[in-house]
C-alpha cells in the first residue's frame, strides 16, 4: 500500500520555511544573479570578438561556443571544480575564498564559474542576433558623425539591440534559476540540495521535492512578472506610435479618408 502524502511537510515548507531553507533560497537566487551577470558580460565580449576583423578572436569566439554549447553542464560543473586545478598545476579554485566582508565558498565559486562560462556562449548568440538585427545603416550614420565603431556600438546600435537581446535574456534567466539545482552534485547547500537533505533524513521525497519544486515555480513566475514590466517599458515608444484597432477604423472611415480612396 503507497504511504499517503503528509501535506503539513507540504504546507510548512512552503509558508512557513525554516533558517535553513531561507538560506538555500537566497543561495540559489544570488548565485543565479552573479552567474547570469558574468554570463551577459561573457556573451557580450564573445559577440564582438566574432565581429572583430582579427581572425584570433573570432576563432577563439567560434571555439567558445562550440566547446561550452556542445558538452553537457553538469560535465562543465565538475571539470571546472575537479579538474580546473589539476589541469592548471595551481589552486584557481580554493577550498573559500576571503573577500573580507564575506567569504565564498570554493564549491559556490566554481558553481558560479561553470555556469557562468556555459551562460556565456549561449548569450553570444543572443547578442549577436540583437546586434545583426539593426539595420547597418545605423553604424555608417553613425560613422559619418564622427563616431569610432567603438562609440557608436555602444551609443548606437547596443541600445537599440536590447529590444531584441531582452525577452531571450529573461527566459535564460528563468533557466538559470532552475539550472542552479545541478549544483548540488559538487555539495552546493542551495534549494534542491536543502530538500535532498531532508529527503535523506526522512524518506518522503513527494513531501520535499514537491515544496522545494513550488519554491522555484513561485521564483520563475515572479521573474516573468518582473520581465514582462522591463519588456513593457523598453517597447513603450512602439506601443505609442501604434494605433488601437478602434482608432484605425475611425480613420479608415472618415470622410477625408473615403474620399481619397475614392480619388485614387
Amino acid at each position: 500500500m503507497l504511504a499517503a502524502v503528509d501535506w503539513h511537510i507540504v504546507w510548512s515548507r512552503i509558508f512557513h520555511p525554516d533558517h535553513t531553507m531561507l538560506q538555500a533560497l537566497e543561495r540559489t537566487l544570488y548565485i543565479a544573479i552573479v552567474a547570469q551577470t558574468l554570463g551577459v558580460l561573457l556573451g557580450l565580449v564573445a559577440a564582438l570578438g566574432r565581429m572583430s576583423r582579427l581572425w584570433p578572436a573570432r576563432l577563439l569566439s567560434g571555439g567558445y561556443v562550440l566547446v561550452f554549447r556542445g558538452t553537457p553542464i553538469i560535465v562543465q560543473i565538475f571539470f571546472v571544480y575537479f579538474g580546473t586545478n589539476l589541469l592548471f598545476g595551481f589552486t584557481l579554485i580554493p577550498n573559500t575564498l576571503d573577500f573580507g566582508l564575506f567569504s565564498l565558498d570554493g564549491a559556490v565559486f566554481a558553481g558560479i564559474v561553470a555556469l557562468a562560462l556555459n551562460e556565456g556562449a549561449y548569450m553570444r548568440e543572443i547578442i549577436r542576433a540583437g546586434i545583426d538585427a539593426i539595420d547597418k545603416g545605423q553604424m555608417e550614420a553613425a560613422r559619418s558623425l564622427g563616431m569610432t565603431s567603438r562609440l557608436a556600438m555602444r551609443r548606437i546600435v547596443l541600445p537599440q539591440a536590447a529590444r531584441v537581446i531582452v525577452p531571450p535574456l529573461g527566459n535564460e534567466f528563468n533557466a538559470m534559476i532552475k539550472t542552479t539545482s545541478l549544483l548540488a552534485f559538487i555539495g552546493v547547500y542551495e534549494a534542491f540540495q536543502d530538500a535532498d537533505v531532508h529527503y535523506s533524513n526522512t524518506f518522503r521525497p513527494v513531501e520535499y521535492f514537491l515544496a522545494v519544486a513550488c519554491w522555484y515555480l513561485l521564483l520563475t513566475s515572479i521573474w516573468t512578472l518582473i520581465q514582462a514590466q522591463i519588456e513593457r517599458k523598453l517597447a513603450a515608444c512602439e506601443q505609442e506610435e501604434r494605433q488601437s484597432f478602434w482608432e484605425r477604423v475611425v480613420q479608415v472611415w472618415t470622410p477625408v479618408e473615403v474620399w481619397a480612396r475614392g480619388a485614387r
